[in-house]
């Protein structure tokens, strides 16, 4: 039974329950299977999940009684302006196709990872839940902002219609292990990790950086948001989306500092006012999770050491200096 704003009374219990990942190859889905080593897990090479022929049969098949919905194609602001229909129609087909799937085999609970990026552009700070479609988006990364708000509202229009145990839940900008470093696709922080480390390596002088540096934006390590994920799972079920976030914002340029004081670039950060800086500030309220017993656990500085660490493991840089 719910409790008031969508809190359970009694909490869900995850234990000896069948749990599909989702998208656990990607770096929410990782953290989450290094909690969930039992979960199943498909990859993507097997199973298309733009494919809804494919993932219906795959779900019958394996009888997940609950799923995790963490797969989306994903990327930063230049491959969001470049690339709109990629990102809507694939994250449209495969939210479209798994959480239909979840309801045809009667899954007992879904979470749907959404993101920051649904709210409006000028969305009074913190930004609250019920900010949704009160303003315009984003131009940047309307196409995948568009395509988890469908996300949300068909969880919504799911627990409505038929009373499934589907929730939503949004989290701020992530980073950590699993993160895609890729100059192409890459967010700010794995990018700022790339360039500052070629910068030292290379000894160059300046280190550019895209836009202004002067946005403020909030950060969340991905093993807090794992954490935050199966804490909603027990104790959430309100059709109302569940902001998560780290309570923390830094300017891009500090962020930019620190980076390179992490991997120990001490030259000059230069300003590139060429490219977009998308909105000036983007910072969640959440307070409903917090207020309900989660709180992150990781500080920006530790998070960014440990993104980085891992970032030299995976690109065989282990005794880089």
């Amino acid at each position: 039974m719910a409790a008031k704003d969508g809190w359970l009374e009694a909490p869900y219990s995850l234990e000896g329950k069948r749990i599909w990942i989702a998208g656990s190859t990607g770096m929410v889905g990782s953290a989450l299977l290094r909690r969930l080593p039992k979960a199943l897990t498909v990859d993507r090479r097997a199973l298309d999940l733009r494919d809804q022929t494919g993932v219906r049969r795959w779900v019958l098949e394996n009888k997940p009684e609950v799923i995790i919905l963490a797969a989306a194609k994903v990327g930063g602001i230049l491959a969001n302006d470049t690339y709109p229909a990629d990102f809507l129609y694939d994250n449209l087909m495969i939210e479209a196709n798994v959480i239909h799937a979840a309801y045809e085999v009667g899954v007992e609970k879904l979470l749907f990872l959404g993101s920051s990026c649904i709210y409006p552009k000028d969305a009074p700070q913190p930004i609250k839940e019920d900010a949704l479609l009160s303003a315009p988006l984003e131009p940047t990364n309307e196409a995948y902002a568009l395509a988890k708000i469908a996300g949300i509202k068909l969880c919504q229009a799911y627990k409505r219609q038929y009373g499934c145990s589907f929730i939503s839940a949004m989290p701020c900008n992530l980073y950590g292990p699993g993160d895609q470093f890729d100059e192409r696709v890459s967010h700010v922080i794995p990018a700022l990790i790339m360039k500052a480390h070629a910068a030292k390596e290379t000894g160059a002088e300046t280190l550019e950086i895209w836009g202004s540096g002067t946005p403020l934006r909030e950060f969340l390590h991905v093993d807090d948001l794992a954490e935050a994920l199966l804490f909603a799972l027990r104790r959430y079920d309100g059709a109302t989306p569940l902001n998560i976030g780290s309570g923390q914002e830094v300017s891009i340029a500090a962020l930019a500092r620190m980076i390179a004081d992490i991997v120990g670039f001490k030259g000059k950060l230069v300003y590139n006012k060429v490219y977009p800086d998308g909105v000036e500030r983007k910072m969640m309220d959440s307070s409903r999770i917090n207020q309900a017993g989660w709180n992150p656990s990781i500080d920006l500085e530790t998070g960014l050491k440990v993104a980085y660490a891992w970032y030299r493991e995976q690109a065989g840089l282990r005794d880089a200096a």
